[in-house]
């Protein structure tokens, strides 16, 4: 089914790239044909695509523009064209795969398993080796890849500076005043997905944490860049929920970003230095399993085999780790859970993200733990596993089409007329929170450790009974 209405809005091509032109739509010197060095597409992959067409319109992006080029099947053309020396690595090209929200939804309808997103991972990478890039983004990157994610004091840090900017009323005098129409869009974009920050998540100074009964396993958490700072009431509450599910927690010192925003903007040779770097962390704390709590997160750990398997050192360790890795509803969902018995009376649908709903194929344990709590009645969402328009940084880069694709989920959630909206990942539920709070909605969005942590009774926080949004 085609979306209609959404499409209606005046995006044109030039419109489409305007939230991206300091960082992504940059002139490439000479034109250079072919892709080179390590990272190339593989043939194989390449070749698999069989033209059926089922991927289209699962493709966010075809369905709101209707062009060839911008589906899994055109940019697979465009691939390898470049691949097999036909045209150059173009702009349009690069404009064409930068579009891609990375969604990896057209590989759960792919006859021919075509591994789409390992595909456009290393094309990206491609771009970002060849491409000659501006000096506003090689600022970015700097700023972003190199200075601040990698190093979690810093982004603390950073965490902080933005709390006092919420907490002293700056932002909402900015917002008022309009004067970030004053600096490019990109900042703009950034600072509308920003969520209330709560409480930062701080691991105990023995880095674990006892379970609540005979122990069952070990298992490390993965904390991440994002998670600790923007939903830190959240990891908490997943960190409850393991040990009341006999898990002691390891939370190492020495953790680092799981690579996903830089694998994904291309910085592949970065990814793989956080990925040796948490190689390195979770094999000296000697634990049974890897558990993530933000669904791209264990998507990329998973990963780490693939991104790491020409390294003579880190390949065969690399493997062992993604053997290891769970997402928390993956992990819950096979354990059985100990049953909650606190009931959660409301009216309760699920956001799925793109990275366990389609890059991980996870779908019906989060669904499993949702019924596992008394008093909850579940709603499924109309296309709950579509996009949300988040993907990793994509409604920074690409405001326009996020919105739209958010417009179609927020439409989606209020036929549910549900209380609650649960999700898994943190780029959804920026996404989606800062939705549902411009349209007034009094749903309330929680990842689903959090619900499963207040029937367990173990939250700070009441359990909902009436819908209000939580203050915390």
């Amino acid at each position: 089914m085609t979306v209609s209405q959404p499409a209606t809005r005046d995006v044109s091509d030039a419109t489409m790239t305007a939230g991206t032109a300091e960082v992504s739509t940059t002139a490439i010197i000479g034109q250079p044909i072919g892709f080179i060095g390590d990272d190339v597409p593989s043939d194989a992959d390449l070749m698999r695509c069989i033209h059926c067409g089922l991927c289209l319109q699962q493709c966010p992006t075809y369905r709101i523009l209707g062009v060839e080029s911008d589906s899994p099947r055109g940019r697979l053309h465009l691939m390898r064209d470049v691949a097999e020396k036909k045209r150059p690595l173009s702009e349009d090209v690069v404009k064409h795969l930068d579009l891609c929200v990375s969604c990896q939804a057209c590989e759960s309808v792919c006859p021919s398993g075509v591994r789409y997103g390992y595909l456009l991972a290393h094309a990206r990478a491609q771009i970002t080796r060849q491409r000659h890039l501006s000096f506003a983004e090689r600022m970015v990157r700097w700023a972003a890849f190199d200075q601040l994610v990698p190093h979690p004091l810093r982004l603390r840090v950073f965490g902080w500076g933005l709390k006092l900017y919420q907490r002293l009323g700056i932002q909402t005098l900015v917002r008022k005043l309009g004067i970030l129409r004053l600096f490019p869009p990109l900042l703009g974009a950034m600072e509308s997905i920003l969520p209330p920050l709560g409480r930062f998540f701080t691991p105990p100074r023995s880095h674990e944490i006892p379970p609540v009964g005979p122990e069952k396993y070990r298992v490390g958490f993965l904390t991440g860049c994002i998670m600790p700072l923007a939903f830190g009431e959240t990891q908490e509450a997943t960190v409850r929920v393991l040990s009341r599910n006999g898990c002691r927690v390891i939370i190492p010192d020495g953790q680092v970003c799981c690579g996903a925003l830089h694998a994904h903007f291309g910085e592949r040779e970065k990814a793989k230095e956080l990925a040796r770097r948490n190689i390195d962390v979770f094999e000296k704390a000697n634990v049974d399993f890897i558990v993530s709590d933000a669904a791209g997160c264990s998507a990329m750990l998973k990963e780490y085999g693939e991104l790491l398997a020409t390294d003579p050192i880190y390949a065969e360790r690399a493997e062992r780790l993604a053997h290891k890795v769970r997402d928390v509803t993956e992990f819950l969902a096979g354990l059985p859970i100990a049953r909650p018995q606190r009931a959660i009376n409301a009216r309760v649908t699920l956001q799925e993200p793109c990275h366990l709903a389609h890059a991980q194929k996870i779908k019906k344990a989060p669904r499993d733990l949702l019924n596992a709590i008394p008093g909850l009645e579940f709603i499924e969402m109309r296309d709950s596993d579509r996009c949300c328009g988040s993907g990793g940084i994509y409604n920074i880069v690409h405001p326009e089409l996020a919105n739209i694709l958010l417009d179609e989920k927020l439409a989606n959630i209020k036929a549910t007329s549900a209380d609650i909206v649960v999700s898994a990942n943190p780029g959804c539920m920026m996404q989606v929170g800062q939705g549902l709070a411009r349209a007034g909605s009094k749903a309330r969005l929680v990842h689903i450790t959090q619900l499963l942590d207040e029937a367990y009774g173990d939250s700070r926080s009441p359990a909902p009974s009436d819908g209000g949004r939580s203050t915390e």
